[in-house]
């Protein structure tokens, strides 16, 4: 079994953690391919509830393994790079389609590709450390993995472009401040924090909360009706559940006040 990427559950719980620390994490030919295998089988697992993805060593992820690629094209030439892009791309549109919500564990650098991979995430926890930047046209290479369409979905065109074309490196708080990650925590607590937010899920409405994170994400590229029709199934499918029917019965219970006393 490939260990570039762990992988366990626990209590309804999936962890993804690259391990690749060597190399900062990138993505090379064999890692990304173990990439799409996990993110179909968590998909297709009803008893997982939501999912952590963090990472070993220093840094998050740099990208793509551009060695690796190099290697690689360099016997195959460019159709190689493409296929292998759509490996790893199939298994991020998975996970973003997927009703698992994904919470991201973010340290140290996060380069090129490597965007577009923790914007897999739903909720993106960095450390007060963390770098992000882009990288790709000093390099020749053009945005892969997610990058042109999620990168500006989360920061605005505007924003992505800047990263792109000048490969500025951004830190953490400027990264919260464009909506980049979803919060900053001291670097000893970001683990802490992400499992916090999992487990949140867990213990709540776990199915409404994976079905609220798909409704959005694939909203995001389908027309308003389709989207509606998309809503008005999803709303009563999840009523017919055991925990919605558990969950509004307390509300309305809760919500049921004695009339007041005359004076």
């Amino acid at each position: 079994m490939s260990d570039s990427i762990l992988f366990a559950v626990e209590d309804g719980l999936a962890r993804i953690t690259f391990n690749r620390p060597a190399s900062l994490n990138a993505m090379d030919f064999e890692m990304g391919q173990r990439w799409q295998e996990l993110a179909h089988r968590i998909a297709d697992d009803d008893t997982i509830g939501a999912v952590i993805l963090d990472a070993a060593g220093p840094a998050f992820c740099a990208g793509g393994d551009v060695i690796a690629m190099s290697a690689q094209g360099a016997a195959a030439g460019g159709s190689a790079i493409t296929g292998m892009a759509h490996v790893i791309h199939d298994g991020i549109r998975t996970f973003v389609e997927s009703d698992k919500p994904i919470a991201a564990a973010v340290q140290g650098a996060v380069a090129g590709g490597g965007l577009g991979l923790m914007l897999t995430a739903d909720y993106i926890v960095a450390a007060e450390r963390a770098k992000f930047v882009s990288r790709y046209a000093n390099i020749g290479l053009t945005p892969d993995l997610g990058v042109s369409t999620l990168l500006p979905a989360a920061i605005g065109q505007r924003r992505a472009l800047r990263l792109l074309l000048q490969d500025e490196t951004i830190d953490a708080a400027t990264a919260e401040e464009w909506g980049l990650v979803t919060e900053v925590v001291p670097n000893d607590q970001v683990a802490a924090r992400t499992e916090q937010v999992a487990r949140f899920w867990l213990d709540n409405a776990t199915a409404a909360f994976g079905q609220a994170k798909r409704l959005i994400r694939t909203g995001a590229h389908r027309g308003f009706a389709a989207n509606l029709d998309d809503e008005a199934a999803t709303i009563g499918a999840a009523f017919d559940t055991d925990q919605a029917r558990a969950r509004i019965a307390a509300f309305a219970a809760a919500s049921v006040r004695p009339p007041k006393e005359k004076a």
